[in-house]
């Protein structure tokens, strides 16, 4: 049985309005799951920003090993400063500030590193000379992150997790290990830790600390 040319354009008219119509139906799907995950981000970093040290007035943090009174281990890493950063070698000339965290797949962990920077002059008032950040990212995407965000807080290239595995840095965060949290030890001149927090471990995962808080937490340490 023979089709007519009228039926044969009508067929294909409907075929042309159905791929249209999956096609549409695909957009809007991909629409709703971007918006699904970005929303999620967000209420993510509401409430790991916020929402933890507005619910209670002083956020839970861990103090994982090496902790207060022990000797810190060894950091030799490439910064984004240009060459390598020597613990040793920052600690002769005073007390080093150490933030591990999560990198690229976390904004509010550098929305932390410009918390500081806005308030250095008081961190340094408590006695730390330098202040670092370490992150498992490759040095050339970090180095471009902190340009991007104008940071001027060396960051520290750590593939592997080789150093900071020796803090136990990774241990205290979302990642399941394969990234750091959110810690923060401080480190004597001598090479003994005087401070240890890990904010990032559950139940509520902070990734990121009112500056006020922290200088508070050192202070604190600090007349201990």
């Amino acid at each position: 049985m023979s089709t007519s040319p009228s039926g044969s354009r009508s067929a294909k008219k409907a075929n042309a309005q159905a791929l249209r119509e999956r096609s549409r139906k695909r957009k809007n799907l991909a629409l709703l799951y971007t918006a699904g995950v970005l929303l999620f981000v967000a209420g993510l970093y509401l409430t790991t920003r916020d929402g933890a040290h507005h619910a209670t007035g002083h956020t839970r943090y861990d103090i994982g090993s090496p902790g207060t009174g022990q000797k810190a281990p060894p950091i030799t890493l490439e910064s984004t400063a240009g060459g390598t950063f020597d613990l040793t070698s920052a600690r002769a000339k005073g007390p080093v500030l150490v933030y591990f965290q999560e990198g690229l797949t976390c904004q509010p962990c550098w929305d932390q590193i410009k918390a500081i920077e806005k308030d250095a002059t008081k961190f340094h008032k408590l006695g730390i000379r330098q202040i670092v950040s370490i992150t498992s990212d490759p040095l050339a995407e970090i180095t471009q992150k902190a340009a991007d965000d104008r940071l001027t807080t060396p960051i520290l290239s750590d593939p592997g997790l080789t150093v900071s595995k020796t803090y136990n840095a990774q241990s205290y965060g979302m990642m399941n290990g394969s990234r750091d949290g959110h810690t923060f030890i401080l480190i004597n001149r001598d090479g003994t830790i005087r401070w240890r927090a890990d904010y990032g471990g559950p139940p509520n995962f902070t990734m990121f600390v009112n500056a006020t808080e922290l200088l508070a937490e050192i202070a604190k340490a600090s007349s201990a």
